[in-house]
């Protein structure tokens, strides 16, 4: 349906603060952020979350568990989402690349049932704010992956859902040249016909 390698330099930023700008995606309420780097010949310094920077952008979100994925190349995971104690998500790849997928399960929505790609790496720096009512997964592009997200509730496995990733309504574009390596779990999805949405 609708899929973005990366914003470009070019495109409308959607909010600044003097550490982070804010671009638009698909999805009126995921955002695509970069923070501004220092770099020096010593390496780079970054902010990858304040408070205040991320409240004045609009996103007031209280994150309460930090996560850390390490994945192999053509690892695919997803496409995962919580219900009752739903999660907003802010994703970022310390090293290596993969192509983010959110899709939007909000039946009220006017993009439901419709999907983005953004790649992610550990050299554009880009992180993704994803609100709850959207499904997430990534494929690892690069060797191996390191994949960091905070999340906005706990996670609950009785809440946990998973949308199928090769759902035939959805029609996603993974970008594949093979068969992706699953978890069991994703690779017994929900199709999106069964899948418990949100209003």
């Amino acid at each position: 349906m609708f899929s973005l390698r990366m914003v470009s330099a070019g495109a409308q930023v959607h909010a600044a603060s003097s550490r982070v700008t804010a671009a638009p995606t698909k999805f009126r309420d995921v955002l695509l952020l970069t923070p501004q780097v220092y770099s020096d010949d010593r390496g780079f310094f970054l902010e990858s979350y304040n408070e205040q920077e991320f409240a004045a952008l609009g996103i007031p979100a209280h994150f309460v568990q930090d996560n850390h994925s390490y994945s192999r190349q053509n690892t695919l995971r997803g496409l995962h989402y919580q219900v009752k104690h739903e999660q907003g998500k802010l994703v970022r790849v310390i090293s290596g690349s993969i192509l983010d997928v959110t899709v939007d399960l909000r039946k009220s929505s006017p993009t439901f049932a419709q999907w983005q790609s953004i790649e992610l790496s550990g050299q554009n720096r880009g992180m993704l704010w994803i609100p709850s009512g959207f499904a997430h997964g990534f494929r690892v592009l690069s060797e191996d992956a390191h994949v960091v997200y905070k999340t906005t509730d706990f996670y609950s496995p009785t809440h946990e859902r998973t949308l199928a990733w090769d759902d035939a309504e959805l029609a996603i574009d993974w970008q594949l040249s093979g068969a992706p390596t699953l978890s069991a779990k994703d690779s017994t999805g929900t199709p999106l016909q069964k899948a418990e949405l949100f209003k």
